[in-house]
């Protein structure tokens, strides 16, 4: 890396957050991320824009980010643009054209393709946006559907219940591999199983972002290459689709949760009942819908991701794609 490049301050990387819900605010959600009944100074105020800072701080790393109201693509600027690496969008589930008024936001993220896709409601409703179509749209989009209320909740007597609620967001923001972490002693390791099965997806096929503005490490950004050029020896009648990408995408998030977990016996039951789904081609109901090639192709993506991601030589599974017979 040249001198330059070093010297090179990013800017302090940040989530943007809009509601599309005139009866919610951005504001609201931001303290429920927080923990707090009250809102902080806000860093930075331009306008309807506030940026507010959150330093994530768990067993891994800390991470300085900003949670930056946005409450229409009208007020994005290049600041925003650079630094935004997770998006959460808040839809009125309550009335059936919620998900319409997201559609300004598509191609912006399409564009800049950040991390972590979020979209939040209340909780579905058959009156307005139900379950199968806030699903389908976050299938077709990549975002991971969370409802701050869910009428059903994880049923108490599964061994592993999923987190819901704004315990999840927090979650999959912990999840992430941010620019400004900074690692903490004796858990660059583990951590570094989540930073390369994220960078395993990094450099997706509708992905825009320039490559300088990774927050994948470069030891990690190799991994993603390798994975890359060994997706693309699968059957190209179904490489590019967009469902199995999006599917992917799902998959790689929840590995990189499980291994952001505590170590402990039922995170690692959790992780290797997660690898068993994939490798009977079976992922959970999202995918159970796909067809049997598109759920082949799927799960052969995500296992191998996690294979380069744990260290595996990419020669030992050249010939698992779907493209041969064994």
């Amino acid at each position: 890396m040249s001198n330059t490049e070093e010297d090179t301050e990013l800017p302090t990387p940040c989530v943007l957050i809009t509601s599309c819900d005139g009866g919610f605010k951005e504001e609201e959600l931001i303290k429920q991320i927080l923990s707090s009944k009250t809102l902080p100074e806000p860093i930075k105020q331009e306008e309807t824009v506030a940026w507010y800072p959150w330093t994530i701080n768990n067993k891994y790393y800390t991470a300085d980010v900003r949670l930056c109201v946005v409450p229409s693509t009208f007020h994005m600027s290049s600041e925003i643009a650079q630094s935004m690496q997770a998006f959460i969008a808040y839809f009125d589930s309550t009335v059936k054209d919620g998900l319409e008024k997201l559609l300004p936001w598509i191609s912006v993220v399409e564009d800049l393709a950040p991390e972590v896709l979020i979209l939040v409601c209340e909780r579905v409703s058959e009156n307005g946006v139900s379950r199968h179509e806030a699903h389908q749209w976050c299938l077709a989009h990549a975002f991971e559907l969370v409802e701050l209320n869910p009428q059903e909740l994880p049923d108490e007597d599964d061994d592993f219940p999923e987190s819901t609620g704004v315990k999840r967001i927090v979650q999959a923001l912990n999840a992430n591999v941010w620019t400004s972490v900074e690692m903490k002693d004796g858990h660059n390791q583990g951590f570094g199983l989540m930073s390369s099965l994220v960078a395993a997806r990094h450099n997706n096929p509708h992905s825009c972002q320039d490559p300088q503005s990774s927050s994948v490490p470069v030891e990690a950004s190799r991994v993603s290459e390798e994975t890359n050029n060994t997706e693309s020896s699968a059957n190209t009648n179904t490489q590019g689709d967009p469902v199995v990408d999006a599917m992917t995408d799902l998959d790689i998030q929840e590995l990189a949760n499980l291994t952001a977990g505590d170590a402990d016996v039922d995170n690692f039951e959790r992780l290797f009942t997660k690898l068993k789904e994939m490798k009977d081609f079976q992922p959970a109901d999202k995918a159970s819908s796909l067809p049997h090639e598109q759920r082949k192709v799927h799960a052969e993506k995500v296992a191998k991701a996690f294979w380069m991601a744990i260290g595996g030589d990419d020669d030992e599974i050249d010939g698992l794609s779907s493209g041969e017979e064994s």
